[in-house]
């Protein structure tokens, strides 16, 4: 399976010419017909706004309009291989530097491709979001929201298709906490004594900034269309075949070195002075975050969705978080950078583990000591109490037998111990 993709780009003008010179070569031999948003309809789609007496825009009815200075363009986005053939292709249309849209993102699927092979319409949600956490740094929240479930209507080609539409828009403040929200809850209070529903206010304002976002999925001539929107309803949209992609692959180019220049205006985060930290407070964070990502992760796999790593967990946010670890390491520890950064891997790496293959690590007052014991070992060596799980870690960690059966049983067999002998004084 081959996969192009243009949400993390770099390199230089010929790297440019490169792509563009094979999606031409690709999407030139497709062998089904594309779709992409009509920008000439009057009728629906998503336009730039048309000048009206006395200077201000003249939105016509139904329609969502580009603000004048905003990043409108129409930019090919992926494309995808699947056992030699082109599986899918697509295209996205709008303001794609605002989180309010308007912006349409259309993929058009291969005739015959299994309905099992297709995402869920909320997983396609969920890349929408993603898409603006990786363009924009804006986090609008892990999903789901408030769902509903709509019949609407497409125009494709001057035709009104139904559409079934799964729209997710922000929760009223005071609704059931998710179980995602809960199972955060119960990691955040694990690894830092927090009480469940400290973070509420936190949350719900994270909430109360989610953009409603659709996606729906409809069949043209026996092709998958799959159309996701924000800014504009689905009766607002209409589509039509692809005959030139050369402005859509221009498009792509062109947003490729805004956000590479986007990302080479960052300060380099080794150079960058962030907040002071004090005592553990930075080995705590990167504990609890990354532990709240290994469940969220293993519980989706449960549950047969794709794994997604929470946006909280991902992005500039994250790296300070592991940044500001390195450097409390390297302070505590007299560690070089490299060593500072092993040794918080390693321990990363045996907190996750642990809350995974012992049921009392998380939620428990158990969990907390040996977040804190192997926190206390990471950055002192200190002689904690836990000290043989801590030894049997270090030795399946630095010897490569991470998976070897006999030494996961006796580094667990040591934390069993370690637990018997606490609960006993």
């Amino acid at each position: 399976m081959k996969r192009q993709s243009a949400s993390r780009p770099q390199g230089p003008e010929d790297f440019y010419a490169d792509h563009e010179e094979y999606s031409r070569q690709v999407l030139g031999d497709a062998d089904f017909p594309v779709y992409g948003v009509d920008r000439a309809s009057r009728g629906g789609g998503v336009h730039r706004a048309d000048p009206a007496p006395g200077g201000e825009s003249a939105p016509s009815s139904g329609d969502a309009e580009v603000a004048e200075g905003s990043q409108d363009s129409d930019a090919l986005a992926e494309y995808e291989f699947r056992s030699g053939e082109l599986g899918w292709v697509e295209v996205r249309s709008g303001d794609w530097s605002s989180a309010e849209g308007p912006y349409v993102t259309v993929r058009t699927y291969r005739p015959g491709t299994d309905a099992d092979r297709l995402p869920e319409l909320e997983d396609v949600v969920e890349d929408e979001r993603d898409r603006v956490f990786e363009q924009l740094g804006i986090d609008e929240g892990d999903g789901p929201g408030s769902v509903r479930a709509l019949r609407e209507w497409i125009t494709v080609e001057g035709e009104p298709r139904a559409v079934q539409i799964h729209e997710d828009r922000a929760r009223d403040e005071g609704r059931a906490r998710s179980a995602d929200r809960e199972l955060a809850e119960a990691v955040s209070e694990a690894v830092s004594g927090v009480e469940p529903g400290a973070e509420e206010s936190r949350g719900g304002a994270a909430e109360s900034r989610r953009k409603p976002v659709w996606a729906g999925r409809l069949r043209v001539d026996g092709i998958t269309v799959t159309v996701t929107g924000r800014g504009v309803p689905p009766g607002g949209i209409e589509l039509k075949r692809i005959e030139d992609f050369e402005r859509y692959i221009l498009g792509r180019t062109d947003l490729m070195r805004k956000l590479a220049a986007q990302q080479a205006r960052r300060v380099a985060l080794e150079e960058r002075e962030l907040p002071p930290v004090v005592g553990l407070e930075a080995h705590r964070a990167v504990v609890e975050h990354a532990v709240r990502e290994s469940l969220a992760i293993a519980a989706q796999i449960r549950d047969d969705r794709p794994p997604r790593v929470p946006r909280r967990s991902r992005g500039e946010a994250a790296a300070v978080r592991w940044e500001a670890a390195v450097r409390q390491q390297m302070k505590l520890a007299s560690e070089s950078r490299d060593e500072a950064g092993e040794s918080i891997t390693t321990m990363v790496n045996h907190l996750t583990r642990l809350a995974q293959q012992a049921d009392w690590a998380v939620g428990t007052p158990e969990g907390r000591a040996a977040v804190e014991e192997v926190v206390r070992y990471t950055a002192f060596a200190s002689e904690v109490p836990s000290l043989p799980a801590q030894r049997a870690w270090t030795r399946i960690w630095s010897d490569g037998t991470r998976n070897a059966t006999g030494a996961q049983e006796a580094w667990l067999t040591a934390w069993e111990q370690w637990r018997v002998e606490r609960t006993q004084h």
